[in-house]
């Protein structure tokens, strides 16, 4: 027999009892008989042989040779005479025991019974019941369909599957995809991922050529999925921008006018601009703007920037106000309008109701159950089912959280209104061309379409009212002026008019069209001259959207998609004009100017455009029209370059004075580290050999205790009696001096230029740690908050006037005293300094020469040499920042190292006692980063060869001016310092340098009233 037939057939012994035999072999136990049967009769031998086999068992078979084949025999002397195995045959039946004892025999078999029963009910494989079946008689639906197996293998199945259903998690049971896109299927998914982050209207729309981002509770989409960087550009700036604002939050409040304007004071300054009182604004006509703090606490406590509305007066004593706010800073305005008016106590909860968009939604009573099973029109319990119905509007709220409050003592009401009012912009000199072409005012009726329904009864009772009819014919006349009008921005700012227009669903086109002004209207006619410069009356800013019964009613009445289509289906011309004459919705809707830029001198009145608000439910309807005039439509990134080529700040980023943007430079910061730490140390950039110490986030704060400690020491320097104090130079305040210091590397050996400080600066250092009381006689309350920013209008324009970029002395002094403002001395700004210690101006900031500012780009001084350089050589780009010198990188390698011997020698670590100092220095040093300031900040305006001024909070190439700009924060202090010692000639230049380089660029330095 060959090796494998060997072991083949000692498996098979190996389950057989110990005294079948087949093959006779001499053996070493006595009488010449096998170890597998003990002689008969005899007691002692059975023992051993029971024992024997036990043992044999629990040892588990041997495959050895020996086994089979005792030394002094191999295969061919196996008993095989003549006759092959004949001999080994006779040689059992000669060793056949003549009696047996029944007791010992029957013990012996039982066991071998018993395990062989057990053998045979234990599984020894992990296949199913099913798989052990020959193959020609498996089947497929064997595995989900036990009726299809064997009886005899059935209930075995079952338990199988049984024991499978409690091991294995609940699949989620999909259902395919022609039942998921079922209508009703497709609402019910809708909703349920609507319940942590709101969709607006126009999601789906965005969803399919945005890429969506989650954030303020919204999700938003932040930029298209094509190319279209230059396009979004063009279409600002030649057509026609479309954003989707719905996001943005309103509240409104209602109450007398005298009680709204006596609390609203305490939350507003004069001081910064416009207020809640401004005629204009108070009346109707214009939207304003303006920045909120809390109660009495100007200029500290910012809030945020918001921009209102008030409602025409009526009739009534009772006012309307709309606020309206980025949502990030939703909360906290709330919490102090309601402070501030006190109201506590809420009034009824409104618990909205789900607001279908077709009636045929309404009728439809088929509701998905579950996943994975019929469509019932009955739930389990028998009730009827309830129909699943679109999410519109406040659907999203909460229904248990009250979103109405009232004040007992003042009577005034805020209403949370986020939602129920859309809100698009569009921005492009020919946005008005496009809403003229998309919009259509609508027609008068003074008959029920349909008696059974509420369709335009709102309508047909203002129709019937002489005055209302007058005032729709007036609006609808200015409405169709805006159309001889060559860009928005020719209006009077923050222009409101009231407009009924018909459904814009009916006036679609063929196909896709861009939208041009009508040339033949331009021609300069006494109204459209009127129009330039009055500006709409008080009574056509009155709107219907005021009225939240009638916005319930247009949006409970809208005609569904699905009948508009089936009227178009049934017209005798395919693509004519669909008439729908009585039946057509009537929408009140709120167009307002928004003027464009107004600050600075260049680009006048960019990125102008309209704003429209619509009632809830008419996102899609407004829309696609639009979208069939050619405009292109943007993103929350569109929306930050718009301010960007605005030069003006955007929420929440460019507010660090206020709560949200707080949070939103932590957010930030975590982001960018995280993104930091993903890359490898080589392939990363070292921030502290570059001598950036703060590269994900703007240390503001600092900066100003810096500023305001140099002031001090300044200050001190000049009382000082010590002749070498005030023997330095002649500068009096505010005397920054580094010098560049060459120092051996104690790693490297080798010589760096390095940054050093001065023992002058050194002391600066220790008094700002000290701090910086009883300087000037500012109040106390300016130490409460670490820094503001400067918003009055009056010291901006002072500022603004005197880093103007200018060619000579003498037409500097022509030039201010032009503007009125006065002249740069000593007791001019020492005031501003005592008033605003710790301020921040924003600035806007334009390289002379190449180069492309970053976020988080510092803002420094240049010195001297310079200036001197620059005027020498016009292609100077700018000095180098020396090389610093890591001094975490030995502490970075020493943590690295410890790690690693902490990982190699853990059982040793934990046994030594010795090693309880390195682990508290591994805890101490496990915030180290290779390449960031692990330590806390130095000095971070001397920290570098040139003196910190600010920093960028946004930059890039600009395309509106053909060079890099960027926007950012600097230092009061510092600029009146820079402004005071520069030349004539050079005011207002600065040094930009990216926090990934070392290369300094010349930028101009303006500030934009």
């Amino acid at each position: 027999m060959s090796g494998a037939k060997e072991k083949k057939r000692a498996k098979k012994m190996r389950n057989q009892p110990a005294s079948v035999t087949l093959p006779a072999e001499p053996g070493p136990f006595p009488d010449g008989g096998s170890r597998a049967c003990p002689p008969p009769g005899d007691v002692r031998c059975e023992q051993q042989y029971h024992q024997q086999k036990f043992s044999n068992q629990s040892s588990g078979p041997s495959y050895r040779k020996d086994q089979y084949f005792p030394k002094g025999q191999n295969r061919g002397e196996r008993g095989r005479g003549r006759g092959g195995w004949q001999g080994g045959r006779q040689s059992v039946s000669e060793e056949i025991p003549k009696y047996i004892t029944v007791s010992a025999f029957a013990q012996a078999r039982a066991a071998e019974i018993s395990a062989m029963l057990k053998a045979v009910a234990q599984k020894s494989s992990n296949s199913l019941v099913f798989q052990t079946l020959p193959r020609h008689m498996r089947r497929r639906a064997m595995s989900h369909n036990i009726k299809r197996l064997p009886r005899r293998l059935q209930e075995i199945a079952k338990k199988e599957a049984e024991k499978a259903v409690h091991q294995k998690k609940e699949q989620s049971k999909t259902k395919c995809r022609k039942a998921r896109r079922r209508h009703i299927n497709l609402v019910a998914e809708f909703n349920r991922r609507q319940r942590k982050n709101i969709w607006l209207e126009t999601h789906i729309w965005h969803a399919k050529r945005f890429h969506m981002v989650k954030k303020w509770g919204y999700c938003l989409g932040d930029s298209p999925t094509e190319k279209c960087y230059r396009a979004c550009y063009r279409a600002m700036t030649n057509h026609c921008l479309l954003q989707d604002l719905s996001y943005y939050c309103c509240l409104e409040l209602s109450g007398k006018e005298n009680e709204l304007l006596k609390q609203l004071a305490r939350i507003c300054s004069i001081d910064t601009g416009l207020t809640f009182e401004e005629a204009c604004c108070l009346s109707g006509r214009f939207e304003g703007s303006l920045n909120l703090y809390q109660a009495d606490r100007y200029p500290e406590g910012m809030l945020g920037p918001v921009t209102f509305i008030w409602k025409p007066r009526g009739v009534s004593e009772n006012r309307q106000l709309w606020i309206w706010m980025h949502p990030a800073l939703k909360q906290d305005i709330l919490r102090e309008l309601k402070a501030i008016f006190q109201c506590t106590e809420p009034q009824d909860i409104y618990i909205p109701e789900p607001v279908t968009t077709s009636i045929q939604e309404e009728k439809q009573m088929d509701v998905v159950l579950s996943l994975g099973k019929k469509r019932k029109k009955e739930d389990k319990e028998g009730e009827r089912a309830v129909p699943v119905k679109k999410i519109i509007g406040d659907g999203t709220r909460d229904p248990f959280q009250s979103y109405s409050w009232i004040s007992q003592t003042t009577g005034i009401v805020i209403s949370d209104r986020t939602m129920e009012i859309l809100r698009y912009r569009l921005i492009g000199p020919l946005s008005h061309s496009v809403l003229t072409e998309t919009l259509k005012a609508a027609s008068l009726q003074t008959e029920m379409a349909d008696s059974e329904t509420e369709l335009n009864n709102w309508w047909v009772e203002n129709c019937k009212d002489s005055e209302k009819v007058s005032l729709h014919q007036r609006q609808s006349a200015i409405f169709e002026l805006l159309e001889g009008i060559s860009s928005p921005s020719e209006m009077p700012p923050g222009t409101i008019l009231g407009l009924t227009v018909g459904d814009p669903r009916v006036n679609l086109p063929k196909k896709k069209t861009k939208a041009v002004p009508d040339f033949e209207k331009y021609q300069d006619n006494d109204k459209v001259r009127q129009l330039y410069l009055e500006g709409v009356p008080v009574d056509c800013a009155h709107s219907f959207i005021w009225d939240q019964d009638i916005c319930k009613n247009v949006t409970e009445n809208k005609i569904s998609e699905q009948d508009l289509n089936y009227m178009r289906a049934q017209l005798l011309v395919p693509g004519s004009h669909l008439d729908l004459g009585p039946r057509e919705s009537k929408i009140p809707i709120l167009l307002v100017q928004q003027p464009g830029k107004m600050a600075g001198e260049d680009l006048p009145g960019w990125g102008s455009g309209w704003d429209i608000y619509l009632p809830k439910g008419w996102g899609m309807a407004f829309w696609i029209p639009f979208i069939y005039r050619g405009v292109r439509v943007g993103g929350l990134q569109e929306a930050l370059k718009h301010s960007e080529y605005q030069r003006t700040p955007h929420t929440p980023n460019d507010f660090p004075d206020c709560q949200a943007g707080k949070q939103f430079a932590k957010e930030l910061e975590t982001s960018l580290l995280e993104k930091f730490k993903r890359r490898p140390p080589a392939k990363r950039a070292n921030y502290v050999k570059l001598g950036t110490l703060s590269p994900f986030i703007c240390p503001w704060g600092q900066l100003t205790k810096n500023w305001e400690g140099r002031m001090k020491a300044s200050g001190e320097s000049l009382h000082s009696p010590h002749p070498e104090c005030c023997a330095t130079e002649d500068r009096s305040f505010c005397d920054p001096k580094a010098e560049v210091v060459k120092e051996a590397s104690s790693e490297t050996g080798e010589i760096e230029e390095t940054v050093g400080i001065t023992s002058s600066e050194a002391v600066l250092k220790a008094d700002d740690v000290t701090g910086t009381q009883d300087f000037g006689e500012r109040d106390e309350s300016m130490t409460m908050s670490d820094f503001i920013v400067l918003r009055s209008e009056k010291l901006l324009q002072q500022l603004s006037a005197w880093c103007y970029p200018t060619a000579g002395k003498d037409r500097r002094v022509r030039l201010i005293s032009r503007l009125g403002q006065k002249e740069m001395t000593e007791d001019v700004f020492l005031p501003i300094l005592m008033s605003y210690p710790r301020a921040l101006v924003w600035v806007k900031l334009t390289l002379l020469r190449k180069g492309n500012p970053e976020l988080h780009a510092m803002i420094c001084i240049p010195t001297e040499d310079d200036l001197l350089h620059l005027s020498k050589d016009k292609l100077f780009c700018g000095p180098q920042e020396p090389k610093h010198r890591d001094i975490f990188k030995h502490k970075v390698q020493k943590l690295k190292e410890e790690k690693k011997k902490k990982k190699d020698n853990t059982k040793s670590l934990e046994s030594d006692p010795l090693s309880v100092p390195d682990k508290e220095t591994t805890e101490e040093h496990e915030d180290l980063i290779l390449g960031l300031w692990s330590d806390v900040l130095p000095d971070v305006t001397s920290h570098c060869s040139r003196t910190l001024l600010g920093y960028v909070t946004r930059g890039d190439f600009s395309l509106a001016v053909g060079c890099g700009e960027a926007l950012g924060f600097v230092s009061l202090t510092g600029l009146l310092y820079m402004l005071h010692n520069q030349p004539a000639d050079k005011k207002g230049l600065v040094l930009l340098r990216t926090p990934a380089s070392l290369q300094y660029r010349f930028a101009r330095l303006n500030i934009e009233v």
